[in-house]
């Protein structure tokens, strides 16, 4: 078994654990207080859709879930493990967390499969050979098989985030946080990203999602939360929030975007 199974082997979580669990979450920056005290818990393989008007704190919130923005006070437990403990490792939780963001963030000197590699050698310590072959096995799943010679400039945006989600997945996590993955692309490049998405949800991979495609959430979401002023306003069944919202906050955050 190599080094980096045998390690996800001793760090599986008993069964039932939640992929992720958000107690009394706060988050300033400076005097303005961004998460006004989350509560959030999140099952294993569930699909949580976050949606809310620029400013509520979702990016924030799920920022906070591998600790890119720090919290001011709460905890976060990753499949059970505390990750604001000063004694965790939390380079090693963060193995198990795949983050998609906004913008592509690949490196645009390295082909697409040196961009897949290059982390799995280095932080997984996985040997060439074996990186490229989970690598080529990523890039069938999204999709883009032929196109590991190419360089990011070559590919379209839609292209470029499916390397992005297949670079993620090489590192075989246990769940995906998604930060509004296809807001920088043009309109007909979204559905290939969300699709693969789909896929994946269908695979029963855990994701968290912020998204403003209200679609994907009520087809694809497990549930769908509705943020705004740093807490979460309403939750549900997508398909119910989305068409029978009850708090006044929600029907007029909708009224404008569906």
């Amino acid at each position: 078994m190599s080094s980096d199974l045998t390690t996800r082997a001793a760090d599986t979580p008993a069964p039932g654990t939640p992929a992720i669990e958000i107690r009394d979450l706060h988050k300033s920056f400076g005097d303005v207080e961004v998460l006004k005290g989350i509560d959030l818990v999140i099952r294993q393989g569930e699909v949580v859709c976050v949606v809310g008007p620029s400013g509520s704190g979702k990016s924030t919130l799920l920022r906070s879930v591998n600790l890119l923005e720090e919290p001011t006070g709460g905890q976060i437990l990753i499949e059970g493990v505390d990750i604001l403990d000063p004694d965790v490792d939390i380079d090693r939780v963060r193995t198990r967390i795949g983050m998609v963001f906004q913008q592509f963030n690949l490196f645009p000197h390295m082909t697409v499969l040196r961009n897949l590699t290059i982390a799995q050698e280095k932080v997984l310590g996985r040997r060439t050979t074996e990186a490229r072959k989970v690598a080529q096995e990523m890039l069938d799943r999204v999709g883009l098989g032929e196109r590991g010679s190419a360089y990011p400039s070559h590919l379209s945006g839609g292209q470029q985030q499916r390397v992005a989600i297949a670079r993620s997945l090489c590192m075989n996590p246990d769940m995906m946080l998604f930060d509004e993955p296809t807001s920088a692309l043009d309109p007909e490049l979204v559905g290939e990203v969300l699709q693969v998405m789909q896929d994946l949800a269908k695979e029963g991979m855990t994701m968290m999602v912020v998204t403003h495609e209200m679609g994907f959430a009520r087809e694809v979401g497990d549930r769908l939360l509705f943020m705004d002023g740093g807490v979460i306003v309403e939750e549900g069944v997508p398909a119910d929030v989305l068409a029978r919202p009850r708090h006044e906050r929600t029907q007029a955050f909708l009224s404008k975007v569906l």
